[in-house]
């Protein structure tokens, strides 16, 4: 590996205006900033057929798995829907495991219509830790997400804005955790 570290968002969004999409985009442009390369995965440009765990190979899976073993951090990005993450995250989350996640430092947002989205992170953290991911103590939800940028793009909250950018540079600082170079201490000590 490089000295530069890889960040990946995985955007949970197929709506072509997406408001997790232009929040993921200022994260990763606050990760590249901070020195990482940085790369989006939309996922509307990906052949993720409804994962079937008797075949875990079709489509894209493959290239799915490759590229998010090699990133340093992830970033995911989710729509609220019904309290839950979007089915789409959902379906490319379930093609992966441990052998792309174990030590692999992950950045959680949320975007919501209305104003919940604590459980959508808590599923997210859960399924995070689940594959011996290491999440993030800062996380992002959006509330009333359709309102929060302009017609640029930009955020209309800079206290938003702020958090979203956090996120992007702790995603970059923090991509050198790696489970095989971490020495627990003894309770003895």
């Amino acid at each position: 590996m490089g000295d530069t570290r890889l960040v990946l968002a995985l955007c949970g969004s197929l709506r072509d205006a997406s408001t997790t999409r232009l929040a993921l985009e200022h994260a990763l442009d606050a990760a590249d900033e901070a020195g990482a390369a940085t790369e989006l995965i939309d996922l509307r440009e990906w052949d993720l057929p409804l994962f079937d765990p008797d075949d875990r190979d079709r489509g894209d899976a493959a290239r799915l798995k490759a590229r998010v073993a090699e990133a340093d951090a992830v970033l995911f990005g989710t729509p609220v829907y019904h309290g839950m993450i979007s089915s789409a995250l959902k379906n490319a989350f379930d093609y992966l495991g441990k052998d792309e996640f174990e030590g692999t430092t992950v950045g959680l947002l949320a975007t919501a219509g209305g104003g919940s989205y604590a459980a959508t992170l808590e599923h997210l953290r859960t399924g995070v830790r689940t594959v011996h991911g290491w999440t993030l103590p800062h996380e992002v939800g959006i509330r009333r997400a359709s309102a929060a940028f302009d017609e640029e793009g930009a955020f209309v909250d800079p206290d938003i804005d702020a958090r979203v950018r956090k996120l992007g540079r702790m995603a970059a600082t923090y991509s050198f955790v790696e489970s095989d170079r971490l020495t627990p201490v003894s309770s003895s000590e």
